[in-house]
């Protein structure tokens, strides 16, 4: 989401796709809070934007309704368990650490806040993520930071990611986790927005992609857990050592996969 969530990321992992620097000023008005609504569908999906606070709702409304580009990502499958995977998108401290660790991509994740994070993807893209909303299906994230490339000039600009969840079972009768990300982004850039029609198509397939990398790479962490638990322990034991609640979690989901019957003890980590 950062890089999905990273998350992200996700997302954040995932969110990092398109983002720095994020704007703590909602609007003062009462009367312009009030006419700041929000659609219920985003490209076919239902999220329960009428829960977002009404001063995070006029901060997305100008990016969803004046858009540069709008993309939808999904459903994609991840093979995790939906209590694992929710764990997974609530630590992505955790979870970047591990990626860049494992050197499945380059993420750099800092806390910021609460629900508000800094990240580098490692190629061009930093900026800041903030979780707007959460329930047990949904999230929805604010961004907003910059982008350089050789290919484009340096793009600064705004995001909303809208995440939704859903557990699945496959053939085999495993549990996994389908997620859809819908996804708007606005340019700041005056430069660009007179080449509108020239650039859209690149900006949208690099936001794109980085949100597949930021998924992919939760993927690869997830078989890594799997097939590699000893690795996975000892990368999340070197310096700087990951907390002692990051520790016990980690430790009970790579017995998760090796458990008899296919289920997860009774947690011992603090939720």
């Amino acid at each position: 989401m950062i890089s999905a969530w990273f998350p992200l990321l996700r997302f954040g992992s995932l969110c990092l796709a398109c983002v720095v620097g994020l704007s703590v000023a909602p609007s003062s008005s009462q009367a312009h809070l009030e006419n700041c609504s929000l659609p219920s569908l985003y490209a076919g999906v239902a999220f329960p934007v009428e829960l977002v606070e009404a001063g995070w709702a006029c901060r997305l409304q100008p990016i969803i309704s004046h858009y540069t580009t709008a993309n939808k990502l999904g459903p994609v499958r991840t093979p995790l368990s939906e209590s694992v995977y929710l764990d997974f998108l609530d630590r992505p401290l955790m979870t970047a650490s591990l990626i860049n660790r494992l050197g499945i991509a380059p993420y750099q994740l800092e806390s910021r806040g609460l629900v508000r994070y800094w990240g580098n993807d490692g190629e061009g893209t930093e900026g800041i993520v903030e979780l707007v909303y959460q329930d047990h299906t949904s999230r929805i994230y604010y961004l907003e930071g910059s982008h350089h490339s050789r290919l484009l000039p340096d793009i600064a600009g705004k995001a909303v990611v809208l995440l939704r969840m859903n557990q699945v079972t496959d053939s085999n009768g495993t549990a996994a986790m389908e997620s859809t990300f819908v996804y708007y982004t606005r340019l700041d850039n005056r430069l660009l927005s007179g080449l509108l029609s020239l650039f859209r198509p690149l900006v949208g397939s690099t936001v794109t992609k980085k949100m597949v990398k930021g998924v992919d790479s939760v993927n690869r962490l997830s078989l890594a857990m799997q097939q590699q638990p000893a690795r996975i322990l000892s990368e999340a034991a070197k310096p700087p050592a990951l907390t002692v609640d990051e520790m016990a979690f980690l430790q009970q989901t790579v017995e998760y996969w090796s458990h008899p019957i296919g289920t997860i003890p009774e947690k011992t980590v603090a939720p």
